[in-house]
């Protein structure tokens, strides 16, 4: 279940960026950013519960900077 949620929430940031790099236009920036930091999450807590801790605790430390960088930017 979270190996689906992180490859489809994956394909949505590459998406994103992808049409960002094309068009020039950076508007998605944010939502880019947003599901940045839902990846990150899913793979804290795929890591968690494959027992690796440091990894699990750099994924979420990672993650809350960047919900917080998205939600400002917003």
């Amino acid at each position: 279940m979270l190996k689906i949620l992180r490859i489809a929430l994956a394909f949505i940031v590459v998406t994103i960026a992808v049409y960002s790099l094309v068009t020039g236009n950076h508007a998605l920036s944010p939502y880019m950013l947003f599901f940045l930091g839902l990846m990150m999450i899913v793979m804290g807590i795929s890591e968690f519960k494959a027992k690796r801790q440091a990894e699990a605790l750099t994924c979420f430390t990672v993650s809350v900077f960047v919900l917080f960088v998205s939600v400002y930017t917003f």
